[in-house]
């Protein structure tokens, strides 16, 4: 399979030449790299050469005892499916959004009705009385946990380093590996890790919006431990160092990997903070690093913990655009209301939708997904050694999204 793999790495960075979203972090043969940047190949050549690599893979099945090669060649397969569909987007061809979530990310997220919202926006209601609206009450209520920009710094330098030491008493990381973090502007992310290889990682943080307290944590975790960074480091170590495969060097972002990636970086913010730990380090660690007043932290983790639930509208809304049911106005009204986002932020959350389509779904899925599979498996809150256990196995095989299906449960 070495061959297939170093082929479907110089396919992915020559179709990065068609989609500058495409290859999210690249760390293998400069050589390659160069090759690709050398020469735009024509779409069609390129999907002829994914289905030429697709007819091989599936040609030799592997029948090997050894469990990650049994995944590799799952991996490869359905990646290198992503990789044709993503071709054909780019050659013009329209998938509805749930058509293009199951060609790219190997999942289809659930539908949720207003009953759904409406339950969770009842007791939210009764969390945030007052006058007014209760997305304008929310809005009003979560201000007063704002980060100020001259201290945002200082409280992500130490959440990062509370999210490491937690996540080093349970997963062993290669000595090294490092992280920096950058404030910037004008993205249409919240924020991002830049993978750079040799275990080092660029935390970006976007300041267009206002950067909320319950936000430090979830970057923390999120971008960093036991998320984003420790996965690519894991899988270089352990994948691309210690068993030479290269597919694992390149990160493409519209792939089923995305959904692992995105789902272990969401769950593993609950692994590494359970139940009130997290309001009690935001309490005593971070409000004082931010000029918070604590009072009303309490309410503030019990209305984030709530609002978080709502994350589904972010999908309800993508689908109804995207297939042409609601208008952009339509969008963004439909996010105010059911997401409980303010004006702004449901604008920004459209222009990710414009940009990165059905992505939205391996957020929420994506956890949902990981954390079935997780307590599934023995991982629940109830045994936490056991729950880091199953969750570092994710981290550091090529896991699809398929494989995380529960028996029995929706696909």
């Amino acid at each position: 399979m070495d061959r297939i793999a170093e082929n479907y790495v110089r396919l992915a960075l020559a179709v990065g030449r068609h989609d500058p979203d495409f290859v999210d972090a690249y760390y293998g043969p400069p050589a390659w790299k160069e090759e690709a940047a050398a020469r735009e190949r024509p779409l069609d050549e390129l999907r002829s050469e994914a289905e030429t690599l697709l007819a091989e893979l599936r040609a030799r099945p592997s029948d090997s005892g050894d469990e990650l090669v049994r995944l590799r060649h799952q991996y490869l397969t359905r990646q290198l499916e992503a990789v044709r569909a993503r071709i054909d987007m780019l050659a013009g061809r329209r998938l509805s959004f749930d058509e293009e979530s199951r060609a790219l990310y190997d999942a289809v997220a659930p539908r949720h009705g207003a009953e759904y919202f409406e339950g969770i926006l009842d007791r939210l209601e009764t969390r945030v009385p007052g006058d007014g609206p209760l997305p304008e009450r929310i809005d009003r209520f979560r201000q007063r946990f704002v980060i100020p920009l001259d201290r945002l710094e200082a409280v992500l330098h130490a959440t990062a380093e509370e999210c490491r030491r937690r996540t080093l008493e349970h997963v062993e990381l290669p000595p090294g590996e490092s992280f920096r973090i950058e404030l910037v502007s004008g993205q249409p992310w919240a924020a991002y890790n830049w993978y750079q290889g040799n275990y080092r990682s660029r935390i970006q943080v976007n300041t267009s919006l206002p950067v909320f307290l319950d936000r430090a944590i979830d970057i923390g975790c999120h971008e960093g431990y036991p998320g984003h960074h420790v996965y690519n480091v894991l899988l270089e170590k352990h994948l691309v160092r210690e068993r030479g495969w290269p597919e694992l060097s390149i990160y493409l972002l519209f792939s089923p990997q995305s959904l692992i990636a995105e789902g272990t970086a969401n769950f593993g913010i609950e692994v590494a903070f359970p139940g009130e730990e997290r309001m009690r380090f935001e309490r005593d660690r971070l409000c004082p690093l931010a000029g918070l007043d604590p009072d009303q932290i309490g309410r503030y983790a019990e209305v984030t913990a709530l609002t978080r639930r709502l994350s589904y509208a972010w999908n309800e809304a993508a689908r109804g655009y995207l297939d042409g049911f609601m208008s952009r106005a339509q969008a963004i009204d439909f996010l105010v209301r059911w997401n409980l986002s303010s004006s702004l932020e449901a604008e920004h959350l459209l222009q990710f939708i414009e940009r990165f389509r059905s992505y939205v779904i391996n957020y929420n899925h994506g956890e949902d997904l990981v954390r079935e599979h997780v307590e599934s498996r023995g991982g629940t809150a109830e045994n936490p050694a056991r729950r880091w256990e199953v969750l570092g196995t994710l981290l550091t095989s090529p896991r699809l999204p398929a494989g995380l299906q529960v028996v029995g449960s929706p696909a």
